[in-house]
């Protein structure tokens, strides 16, 4: 017997597939923290020290390429977080860092949106970064290439504003690389198909303001385009 719901169900959240009419379903979406040394200084932290951490967003956080993202209610110091996102095409428990990339759909740019004031007040509350982190619009992703074209396990990283570059470093400088953070995020979680999983970002994030045009890439995948524009009225 089919259930019946009180209300239609919502669409789901799905990404874009470089080069096909597929899309790609989202069920979670993780993200590292703390995974590229000089991002860990800039935060007055030491990578020695501090290991990477995981936290989440919510699924329909995704924003697709191209499309305009509202300023986010309740921060004044709003910023830009460029990474390489990771989509799972197969799950599993505990899967082994040797065969980690056996899991890899593909690879895409993505901008891990912050609200940095509520990031800061958190941390020195020691209270959980959700507000900060997982609101709405907080991950705008572009489209997916297929790992069958190549693992992304080198290349350059960037994003710029209005033009000026912000943020540059090189993907095989995170701390983690992407079979290790596969490997320990299934220790933790039961991976699926349908995973995000955002990698971190380099040193450079920065404020943004409505009327900002973003941009940012990673060698050999598609660049992602956001603007920033005005809240709406409540």
């Amino acid at each position: 017997m089919r259930p019946e719901f009180a209300f239609p169900l919502p669409e789901a959240p799905s990404v874009a597939v470089a080069a096909s009419r597929q899309r790609f379903p989202v069920h979670r979406i993780y993200c590292v923290g703390r995974n590229y040394a000089d991002h860990v200084r800039e935060m007055g932290a030491d990578p020695q020290r501090e290991r990477p951490v995981f936290f989440m967003k919510p699924a329909d956080a995704v924003v697709a390429n191209g499309v305009a993202v509202a300023y986010p209610p309740r921060t004044a110091n709003f910023h830009h977080e460029i990474e390489l996102v990771v989509a799972i095409g197969r799950g599993g428990r505990d899967i082994r860092e040797p065969r980690a990339l056996e899991h890899v759909f593909g690879y895409a740019a993505g901008n891990d949106l912050t609200r940095r004031d509520l990031q800061d007040a958190a941390k020195q509350r020691g209270q959980p970064w959700d507000a900060a982190k997982g609101f709405d619009c907080s991950a705008p992703v572009a489209a997916i290439r297929p790992a069958a074209l190549g693992e992304v396990a080198r290349g350059r990283i960037w994003l710029s504003v209005n033009s000026e570059l912000r943020q540059e470093s090189d993907v095989s400088r995170m701390l983690w690389d992407v079979p290790h953070i596969i490997a320990e995020l299934s220790t933790l979680f039961e991976l699926r198909a349908g995973d995000l999983i955002f990698t971190g970002t380099p040193a450079g994030v920065g404020p943004v303001k409505p009327g900002d045009r973003l941009e940012g890439g990673i060698e050999g995948l598609e660049v992602l385009r956001n603007a920033i524009v005005p809240a709406p009225p409540p």
